[in-house]
């Protein structure tokens, strides 16, 4: 074997020991995160709550679920525990530990915004899952309108 080839199959076989199918693909543990929840706008404010759940098969120490509006955050915000802000329209929280067919922590944000809007835009997705396989993203992946007038908008 030349010395080329053995580095080669010495990678390809420490990817595949790593838990990396073809063409670099994880193979790590296989969860279906979801979230359920209502987003409402009203008076300048924008109020989400959710739950996330892991529909299986395997449990997940954590995940970061995002939402993204369509509309500027005011500058100030007072955050629920686990969340940030990641951007000018965009904040990201953990869920903690989602347990095989479980729930995680409820989460509630109280979101100011910049303007006073006549509706915003909410984008609800997994921007990270702890390395797990998500092969159902129809119920991680949510858009939803808002109009500014306090009613609840179910997802």
């Amino acid at each position: 074997m030349r010395r080329g080839a053995v580095r080669s199959v010495v990678v390809a076989g420490l990817l595949v020991l790593a838990g990396a199918g073809p063409a670099g693909a994880w193979a790590g543990p296989e969860a279906d995160v979801a979230y359920h929840g209502r987003v409402s706008l009203g008076h300048g404010q924008l109020r989400v709550w959710m739950v996330p759940e892991n529909e299986g098969p395997a449990a997940l120490a954590n995940a970061t679920v995002r939402v993204r509006l369509s509309v500027d955050l005011a500058d100030r915000q007072e955050l629920a525990r686990g969340c940030a802000r990641a951007g000018q329209r965009e904040v990201v929280c953990e869920t903690g530990p989602l347990p095989e067919h479980g729930r995680g922590r409820h989460i509630g944000l109280a979101l100011a915004l910049r303007e006073r809007p006549a509706e915003a835009v909410v984008r609800i997705d997994t921007w990270w899952n702890g390395g797990a396989t998500d092969r159902n993203h129809g119920n991680n992946e949510h858009v939803v309108l808002a109009l500014d007038t306090g009613d609840g908008y179910a997802f």
